[in-house]
Order: C-alpha cells, then sequence, then structure tokens
C-alpha cells in the first residue's frame, strides 16, 4: 500500500492535471464538493445491489479496479478541494481524528456503532 510519492507531489499533480487542461474556471467551491458527492455515488454503486466482503472484492479483480477508480475520483476531488482551499489535508484528517476521539470515548462506545448523540 505504501508509494514512493508524497500527499503534496500528488496534491501538486492534480493542480497541474487541472491547470494543463484549463479547468481551474470550472473548479468552484461548489461544482468540486458537488463532484465529490457523485463521484461518492459512483462508489456505491459499485456494489449497489450486493453486500461483499472485503476478500470477495479483492478476488474480483474487475470489481476490484472499479472500486479503486472510484476512491481515486473522490480522493482527487477532495485533494483538489484542499487545493482550491489552502487546506492542509493531513492536518487536517488529523484534527478531525482528535474532534472523534473525544466524541466517541473508548470506553462509551466500543462495539457499539450507536450516533454520539444516543449516550451524551
Amino acid at each position: 500500500m505504501a508509494s514512493e510519492d508524497s500527499l503534496v507531489q500528488t496534491v501538486l499533480t492534480i493542480d497541474e492535471f487541472t491547470k494543463e487542461r484549463d479547468w481551474e474556471q470550472f473548479h468552484s467551491v461548489k461544482n468540486l464538493m458537488a463532484s465529490i458527492s457523485i463521484e461518492a455515488s459512483e462508489l456505491n454503486e459499485t456494489i449497489q445491489w450486493s453486500n461483499p466482503t472485503p476478500e470477495e472484492i479483492i478476488g474480483n479483480a474487475q470489481l476490484l479496479g472499479e472500486v479503486g477508480d472510484e476512491i481515486a475520483d473522490v480522493m482527487v476531488y477532495c485533494l483538489r478541494l484542499c487545493s482550491v482551499l489552502g487546506i492542509e489535508p493531513i492536518s487536517l484528517m488529523q484534527s478531525k481524528i482528535e474532534k472523534n476521539r473525544l466524541k466517541y470515548p473508548t470506553d462509551l462506545v466500543k462495539g457499539n456503532s450507536a450516533k454520539y448523540t444516543a449516550y451524551e
């Protein structure tokens, strides 16, 4: 799962790809957010009428490729939005994980999928 590429380099590559095609004009915040939602829906569509286990997906090269392509689309749009807004994605995710640690304390939620409002 490791890559030689850094997240910073990936964002730069996405930005360069966008600039080369003169697509910045289309990358408004609204359009990027809509694109994230659309691509997330396409990710869901890959298994819409089934409920495969991770092993079943891994064992099906075509499905794994489709899932991977849609994950990549979601991530590319998320990283492009971070770039447009000047947000550093690693710091953003680390901050959110810390907020979730407070919102979902292990002693209250371990093994329980209830929303935090169920135990506030």
